[in-house]
């Protein structure tokens, strides 16, 4: 593969730790939830990370697809919703609800506009086969 672009990321301390990304302005700790018997409420925490990067980056996917139709469209918002939680093997494992909000009336261009991004997002590239990925769309 030719890699156009690459980060790094230092994690200390693990989910009740403290992250650095090198060349970013990310620089922050980081806090189990309270649901998993974390303590601290003013920090981050993977999930929220993950939910982020997946959000923007289908957004990116999204706005491919509508360039790709040649469609004077705004460009859509993205609803990533990550859950964490234990699977049918008692291992911890993510799953995600993606909702794709698009400026049309045309439900069914805007579901057509949600899979083809998700057959170019980088993250669902990543994720799928591994867990779940729920995709629905809205339109506004």
């Amino acid at each position: 593969m030719n890699i156009d672009y690459k980060t790094t990321a230092y994690a200390t301390g693990g989910r009740d730790g403290h992250v650095k990304v090198e060349n970013s302005p990310i620089d922050f700790e980081m806090a189990l939830p309270p649901s998993m018997g974390g303590k601290k409420l003013d920090g981050v925490n993977p999930e929220q990370l993950f939910a982020a990067g997946y959000a923007a980056c289908f957004g990116s996917a999204l706005q491919h697809a509508i360039r790709v139709r040649r469609l004077n469209l705004p460009a859509p918002d993205v609803q990533a919703t990550v859950g964490i939680g234990r699977n049918e093997a008692r291992n911890f494992q993510l799953e995600v609800n993606l909702v794709a909000i698009i400026d049309t009336d045309d439900a069914a261009l805007a579901e057509a506009l949600t899979q083809e991004a998700h057959q170019v997002c980088p993250y669902s590239h990543a994720t799928r086969g591994n867990i779940t990925v729920n995709l629905s769309s809205r339109t506004r």
